[in-house]
C-alpha cells in the first residue's frame, strides 16, 4: 500500500566525486536500470543525468555529475561547471570517494568546495569490495570524518549491491515530505534518443583507447521506428584525421566491431531489432569550440 502523499519524501540528490569513483554505477545500482553508462576510462559521464528510484515512501532524484577534474579543455570547463551548478538546486549531496584509492587531494579539493553548505552532504565510500582487508576502511572513515562536516559516512560496494539499502534509508531521512517529481513509472528524464547515443559512446570508449575515447561525440542523426524494428543513424565526431582512422579500423573492422556491440545493447533495451548506421566525420579541435559545443548539446540547461 502507497503512503499517503502528504507522507511522501520526494528531492533531488547530486552525486558529485572525482572521476572514476563509481558514481554512475552507484546510481545504476539504486534505480535498478542502466541510465548512465558506465567504463573504466575517466570522463565518461560528461552530463547531468537524472536517475529516478520510486517506492512507497517517496522518490529521489538522482543527479549523477560529471567527475570534478582539473580541466583541458572548454568541454572540461563546461563539465566541471554543469557539476558544480547542480550543487545549487538540490536537498542533499551524496559525495563519492573511493574507498579503495582512499583519501585523495582531489576529494579534499572538492571537500572544499562542499563546506561550508546549507545542504546536507552525506559520504559515500564505494568500492568497499575492492578492499583486501575490510578492516582498513576504518581509518579511511576517521579520515573522512576530519575533513568536512559530513551528516553520515556510508560505506558502500555499488557493483555488488553492499550498503544500499541502507544508503536508501538515510537518503529518505533527509529528503522533504511531498509528491513525486516523476510519474512511478519513469526511471531517467533524458529522451530515449540520448541514452542511444551514449551507449554508442560507450562502446566507443570500451574498443579504443589513447586519446580517441576523449576526443568523441555522437549525435544520433535519424530515428525511425516500424513495427518491429528501429532505424538509427548516428555520426561520431573527433578531431584528427588519425583518430578517425583508428576508429573505422582496416577495411572498417573496428567501427563494425562497436557498432555490432552497440546494436546488441540497443536491441536487448528497446526490445526489437535495430538497424544502426554509423559514420565519422573530423571537427579540428570541437572541444574547444563553443559553437561546437553548443551544437552537440553542451548547454547551460
Amino acid at each position: 500500500m502507497n503512503a499517503p502523499e502528504t507522507k511522501r519524501r520526494s528531492g533531488f540528490a547530486a552525486v558529485v566525486g572525482r572521476p572514476n569513483v563509481g558514481k554512475s554505477t552507484l546510481v545504476n545500482a539504486v534505480v535498478g536500470s542502466k541510465v548512465a553508462i558506465v567504463t573504466p576510462k575517466p570522463q565518461t559521464t560528461r552530463h547531468n543525468v537524472r536517475g529516478v528510484y520510486t517506492e512507497a515512501r517517496g522518490q529521489i532524484v538522482f543527479v549523477d555529475t560529471p567527475g570534478i577534474h582539473r580541466p583541458r579543455s572548454k568541454l572540461g570547463e563546461w563539465m566541471n561547471e554543469s557539476a558544480r551548478r547542480v550543487l545549487r538546486d538540490v536537498d542533499l549531496v551524496l559525495f563519492v570517494i573511493d574507498a579503495a584509492r582512499g583519501w585523495t587531494e582531489g576529494d579534499a579539493r572538492i571537500a572544499e568546495e562542499l563546506f561550508p553548505s546549507a545542504v546536507p552532504v552525506i559520504a559515500v565510500l564505494n568500492k568497499i569490495d575492492a578492499l583486501t582487508n575490510r578492516a582498513l576502511v576504518l581509518p579511511l572513515i576517521e579520515r573522512v570524518k576530519d575533513a568536512g562536516e559530513f551528516r553520515e559516512i556510508v560505506p558502500v560496494s555499488a557493483l555488488r549491491g553492499d550498503g544500499l539499502d541502507r544508503l536508501v534509508d538515510l537518503i529518505f531521512a533527509y529528503l522533504p515530505e511531498g509528491p513525486y517529481f516523476f510519474p512511478p513509472d519513469v526511471l531517467s528524464d533524458r529522451p530515449e534518443a540520448f541514452h542511444a547515443a551514449e551507449i554508442i559512446r560507450e562502446k566507443i570508449l570500451l574498443f579504443t583507447e589513447e586519446e580517441v575515447p576523449h576526443a568523441v561525440d555522437v549525435q544520433i542523426e535519424s530515428w525511425e521506428e516500424t513495427e518491429g524494428l528501429l532505424s538509427l543513424a548516428a555520426v561520431v565526431t573527433v578531431e584528427r584525421e588519425g583518430q578517425k582512422a583508428i576508429l573505422i579500423g582496416r577495411g572498417g573492422s573496428k567501427l563494425k566491431e562497436i557498432g555490432t556491440a552497440a546494436r546488441r545493447e540497443l536491441e536487448e533495451r528497446f526490445g526489437r531489432k535495430v538497424f544502426l548506421k554509423l559514420w565519422v566525420r573530423v571537427r579540428e579541435r570541437w572541444r574547444d569550440r563553443p559553437t561546437l559545443l553548443r551544437e552537440f548539446g553542451y548547454r547551460d540547461t
